[in-house]
């Protein structure tokens, strides 16, 4: 989804984000690997779901740095790709928002499924705790493709035993109030539905500092 900045800029500022130097207290990463829902495509950067977090967690006494690694336009394929650079961040929690562009270019969930598996599996490999977002395709795609794509992530989370939100846009998808104009992106308002609704899949897989 989303292809109105240059792919190489926002894939620098991808990398600039992941090899950041952390703040000096907050040690932990959190790690939101994501297409343009997550870069946040339309809204300032301080209004994507991933800075929402990162204002809870302070709020919440939890010391953890998030780092956006949403790319607009990206798939499953592009992230698994992308993830060698997630990995340097060496995350604690991983957040992975993948497929919506699998979907919306057709391809064959079980591509996406496989893709997923792998990044899953490298994500707990490197010790990192993940957290799963499904997605779903526009009704026009036609019910037995939109079943078998909206099965890819329950099936992903039951084999690798990893905590699932069921779909990243409930509550904002096809409601004109927390969209942006071409009704796929959020807008702030958007945004923070989508945070709120992250947090209690989140939240389990928290530590506080100096928990182990």
């Amino acid at each position: 989804m989303g292809r109105l900045a240059p792919r190489a800029l926002l894939l620098a500022a991808v990398l600039a984000a992941l090899l950041a130097p952390a703040p000096a207290r907050a040690a932990r990463v959190i790690v939101a690997l994501g297409d343009s829902l997550t870069a946040g495509l339309g809204v300032a950067a301080d209004e994507a779901y991933p800075a929402r977090l990162q204002a809870r967690l302070g709020r919440e006494g939890f010391d953890y740095r998030v780092v956006n690694a949403g790319v607009s336009g990206d798939t499953s394929a592009g992230g698994l790709r992308r993830l060698p650079w997630v990995l340097r961040a060496a995350p604690e929690v991983a957040i992975v928002a993948l497929g919506a562009n699998d979907g919306l270019r057709g391809q064959n969930p079980r591509a996406t499924r496989e893709n997923l598996e792998r990044i899953v599996a490298r994500l707990r490999r490197a010790g990192a705790r993940v957290l799963l977002a499904g997605m779903h395709v526009p009704p026009n795609y036609g019910p037995e493709f939109a079943r078998a794509f909206a099965a890819v992530y329950p099936a992903v989370a039951r084999r690798a035993s990893v905590a699932l939100m069921p779909f990243l846009l409930e509550g904002v998808a096809a409601d004109p109030r927390l969209n942006q104009a071409d009704g796929i992106h959020p807008n702030a308002a958007g945004h923070q539905v989508i945070a709120d609704r992250l947090w209690p899949h989140l939240h389990p897989l928290l530590r506080r500092a100096g928990a182990h």
